[in-house]
């Protein structure tokens, strides 16, 4: 999150980004977790990815990485091109 080509990614805009964001894709098979990939975006509205793991034994959520995603890569942010 430090070292965002598009700028830091303060931890403040990952917790608002998970917490209003959509769930865009999933990994069940992910391990040592599951995990998803969440869409959100931060008070100044940028757009954020999320992949975010949770393990219901521990109630233990855990933000993998965050990132923004690139346009090139994806279409309106929701869908790989």
């Amino acid at each position: 999150m430090r070292t965002e080509p598009f700028g830091k990614i303060r931890a403040e805009a990952v917790l608002k980004a998970v917490m209003a964001g959509e769930l865009i894709e999933r990994y069940e098979n992910d391990k040592p977790y599951p995990s998803v990939l969440i869409y959100g975006t931060t008070y100044a509205e940028r757009p954020l990815h999320l992949v975010c793991a949770y393990s219901r034994e521990e109630d233990l959520a855990i933000i993998v990485t965050a990132y923004q995603p690139d346009l090139n890569l994806w279409i309106e942010y929701r869908r790989r091109r």
